[in-house]
């Protein structure tokens, strides 16, 4: 169906540069001033090309390149692209996490948007946070937006053998600490494991919020799966250039796009590739933003009906290159269609269900079909229980099968400095039955939530041969990890959840197939031990932490502030 399309003088950029005031003709000046002439600007859409680039992000070091190839594409279809920076989320680097900095960019994005002369936006991110942070910002902004995510980095290669970003790290160091291999072969894998630009080409949180994003329809068809150094991906970058002209004098908007079904189709890819844990709390804080119906229950409900199809690390064999060659995206959606939400709109104009037409799969083994899935359901669960009220998740896929029914007496971490002390304490309690427990590692505890959730195991189980238990937190997880680990308790422990009353020796019952994670510990008990627990303030006297400290929600709720959710509109700035 075809859109009403807005003439020039309905431009948002018209109020800056197009009227006979004092006010318009200094804009205009200072445009000169750049070296732009008045038929660079004249009548055309303004699109702002939001760009994470920085060398504290190696992830996006070919964004300097992609957003000229983006603004050759916004020429060429007659608008005026305009690249604003904002901050980088470099997952590698910057610490405690860039989780606490997840909703810092996403205002950073909505605010640029209302305050300067946009008409549309372009959206350039790809390490991990940077995805929902910036389709947060640009669904609150709501102005014609298209994301172009940074695509997977090429295959790792060691002594021949392909190697996984994140999830071969853990293994192969597990195995260094196990002391199997010596640290002349870890700094060879150093060497080859990360071989060019791009996010890590694994189904970690990068690759699985790129495929949520291109489900949703808010990038070109099949954009996410294309490897950051193909020239496809050069190709992919001028088109969203010139498409988004197009969506602003359609006036196609995120809101228009991002509806509770377009959310759905979102997990259920989510789900089908075996992804990031990760994903939960984004969507539902991108959900939010929309104004569309999603939540843990959904997810699990989704998660239930949706087979495992992707055979890609860490819970299969292959490589994001490897999906790519074998049909990307658009060939396992495909494989979906009857579990997706077709007639959803995309920023191309057509339905999801068209732009999955005509897809093919050329390698069976790395897509299964739907015949013979990878597993019978999604990969992630949603666990609920005395231990986790307001839900906990575990990605199953990954985790030793054996280890999701299990029962074993809890091992207790009060924090991460005290885990760092006596995980590998030969006097330590444990074995292979125990479950190992960290506490204050949440939103609020840590602060930021961080990639805590995999815990090591051991040493001295190691040594015994021991490479997967049962272990819980409040933390998250790398999407490129594994293993039967369990995560987002909520409420976390710090803010008085169940977790904060965990002691060793307490046995901890995981029953994933049943969805329950429970303390075997009486009612009278827990209520005694929760009368001796003392609230505690988080350690932040001024700035962003401090803030962040009174509005973060918990992660059943998608860690927003809470005065970012929602969907209330905030008016255009007065232009004097």
């Amino acid at each position: 169906m075809s859109r009403p399309r807005k003439t020039p003088t309905e431009l948002r950029s018209f109020r800056w540069f197009g009227k006979d005031d004092l006010r318009s003709s200094g804009h205009r000046s200072r445009a000169k001033q750049a070296g732009f002439t008045p038929g660079d600007l004249d009548g055309k859409p303004v699109i702002a090309i939001l760009n994470t680039w920085s060398d504290a992000n190696p992830c996006h070091t070919h964004f300097r390149l992609r957003a000229e190839e983006v603004k050759r594409g916004v020429w060429q279809a007659g608008g005026f692209p305009m690249e604003i920076p904002l901050m980088t989320l470099g997952e590698t680097f910057m610490k405690p996490t860039t989780m606490l900095y997840r909703n810092l960019l996403a205002m950073q994005a909505e605010e640029a948007l209302r305050a300067y002369p946009a008409d549309g936006a372009v959206l350039l991110g790809g390490c991990d946070k940077t995805v929902p942070a910036l389709l947060m910002g640009a669904t609150s902004a709501n102005i014609p937006s298209i994301f172009v995510p940074a695509g997977p980095m090429l295959r790792g290669n060691w002594r021949g053998q392909p190697l996984g970003s994140g999830s071969d790290v853990w293994k192969y160091w597990t195995e260094r600490r196990a002391g199997t291999i010596d640290e002349c072969t870890w700094r060879e894998m150093e060497d080859g494991i990360a071989r060019s630009f791009g996010t890590c080409m694994t189904m970690g949180t990068a690759s699985t919020m790129a495929a949520a994003v291109d489900a949703l329809g808010i990038t070109l068809p099949g954009a996410s799966s294309i490897p950051a150094a193909d020239s496809a991906h050069v190709r992919m970058a001028v088109d969203a250039g010139r498409r988004i002209v197009e969506m602003v004098w359609e006036d196609l908007k995120p809101r228009d796009i991002l509806t509770t079904e377009a959310f759905e189709n979102a997990v259920t890819a989510a789900m089908a590739l075996g992804g990031s844990t990760n994903a939960i709390i984004h969507l539902i804080a991108m959900a939010g933003r929309a104004g569309a119906a999603l939540d843990l229950d959904r997810f699990d409900a989704l998660s239930r009906r949706t087979p495992f199809i992707a055979n890609i690390r860490p819970s299969g064999k292959y490589l994001m290159e490897d999906f790519y060659y074998a049909g990307g995206l658009r060939g396992a959606l495909d494989r979906l269609r009857d579990l997706l939400h077709t007639d959803c709109l995309t920023v191309n104009g057509r339905t999801l269900g068209d732009n999955i037409a005509g897809a093919f799969v050329g390698n069976d083994d790395v897509i299964a079909a739907r015949e013979t899935p990878i597993g019978p359901e999604g990969g992630v669960a949603v666990l609920r229980g005395n231990l986790a009220p307001d839900g906990a998740v575990i990605k199953h896929t990954a985790a030793d099968p054996r280890l999701l029914n299990h029962a074993g007496p809890a091992v207790v971490f009060k924090n991460y400095n005290d885990l760092e002390a006596r995980i590998d304490d030969p006097a330590l309690p444990v074995t292979a039955e125990s479950v190992l427990v960290l506490q204050d590692a949440g939103p609020l505890g840590a602060p930021g939530m961080p990639e805590w959730g995999m815990l090591p195991i051991p040493k001295k189980l190691l040594a015994q041969g021991v490479r997967d238990m049962v272990r819980i937190s409040d933390a998250r997880m790398s999407g490129t990890s594994y293993g039967a680990c369990v995560l987002h308790v909520a409420p976390e422990s710090f803010a008085g959840g169940p977790l904060a009353f965990v002691r060793d020796g307490d046995i901890i019952e995981l029953d994933v197939p049943g969805r329950r994670l429970s303390l075997r510990v009486a009612e009278d008990e827990l209520n005694r031990r929760r009368a001796g627990w003392t609230p505690r303030e988080v350690a932040y006297p001024r700035g962003f932490g401090h803030m962040y400290a009174r509005h973060i929600t918990q992660a059943n709720r998608g860690c927003d502030f809470d005065f970012l959710e929602g969907t209330a509109p905030i008016a255009e700035p007065e232009i004097h």
